[in-house]
């Protein structure tokens, strides 16, 4: 059986926190943009930030397994 859990967490959280498709932290003229397809060197080290902590909850503290097969 394979584990796909971690796979789906990496992608989903991945494509979500791409900086400047749903948000973007910090912004170029605000704190928090929507929307906004643009992205900085400081808000992909945000996001990068983020991404790391949401995985390592996700993968290592909760524990989320999906097995296939």
């Amino acid at each position: 059986m394979a584990d796909w859990g971690p796979v789906l967490i990496a992608v989903v959280l991945f494509v979500l926190l791409t900086p400047g498709l749903l948000f973007q932290i910090p912004g170029k003229n605000k704190v928090v943009e929507f929307g906004s397809m643009h992205t900085s060197g400081a808000s992909i080290l945000v996001h990068t930030i983020i991404y790391f902590g949401l995985v390592t909850i996700f993968l290592i503290a909760i524990g989320v397994h999906i097995y296939t097969g």
